[in-house]
């Protein structure tokens, strides 16, 4: 692999987990943020137990706490003695109801998969620039291609986090910077255990995802849809004409 120390924000579960794992089985030096604290040190222990050394560092945080986020990048940086990839694969999706408008799970979600995301990314933004290397990779989602009427918000902040990711892309790149976006479509992760998914379509598995993302961003790739098939499927979905899509629930 092309990284050495790597920060992964969300790494409790799911594909912030699976891309940790896959990245210290490689020899990568990895620091793990996520809000349960328990969850997170059992990652770190397995990692560490693994390699029969210490490659895996765990910081509780909470990403809706922003604030904090200034000094404990710093910190994690100067402990692994430098940075040269970032991964944020912080998000939530709470159910919310056909008739439901909840702002305060709403506003939640805003703060969990965006806020945090620019928190943190900025962070790492700002060091790769002076740098000139790096890599940040942003797991966003196919639901921030269209406004679907199932999570208005969760689609909203995917779609913020997307646009964002491009606009760090474009600021970034010719200082040497890779920002690749992710937009996982179904992937067998606690967040799609709460949603009931079309029989008819593949669900992938965390650590095949981790590799091709990781694949993906050792590539210099900007956008990743995973499995790959979800450009074509989203490519048709972004083509239906919006009276007609507006009647459907895809």
């Amino acid at each position: 692999m092309r990284w050495k120390r790597a920060i992964v924000v969300g790494a409790s579960s799911g594909i912030g987990r699976s891309i940790a794992e896959r990245l210290a089985a490689e020899g990568v030096a990895v620091s793990l943020v996520a809000r349960r604290s328990e969850t997170l040190s059992e990652v770190c222990d397995s990692i560490n137990a693994r390699d029969g050394h210490t490659q895996a560092w765990s910081y509780p945080s909470d990403v809706r706490r922003t604030d904090d986020v200034p000094d404990l990048f710093q910190k994690i940086v100067t402990v692994m003695e430098g940075l040269d990839l970032i991964v944020y694969a912080s998000g939530i999706q709470p159910v919310v109801g056909a008739n439901e408008y909840p702002t305060d799970e709403d506003l939640d979600t805003v703060a969990t998969n965006f806020s945090g995301a620019v928190a943190w990314l900025n962070e790492a933004a700002a060091r790769f620039s002076r740098e000139r290397t790096g890599t940040i990779i942003g797991i966003s989602s196919i639901a921030g291609d269209r406004g679907r009427r199932g999570s208005p918000v969760y689609a909203a902040t995917k779609a913020a986090l997307t646009t964002y990711l491009e606009a760090l892309h474009n600021r970034l790149a010719h200082q040497g910077v890779t920002v690749t976006t992710v937009k996982p479509g179904f992937v067998a992760t606690p967040l799609l255990a709460q949603f009931p998914t079309p029989p008819f379509v593949p669900i992938a598995q965390p650590e095949a995802a981790a590799q091709q993302i990781l694949d993906a961003a050792g590539a210099g790739r900007r956008v990743v849809y995973v499995p790959s098939w979800w450009r074509w499927v989203m490519f048709a979905i972004r083509s239906i004409p919006a009276p007609i899509f507006q009647r459907l629930n895809v």
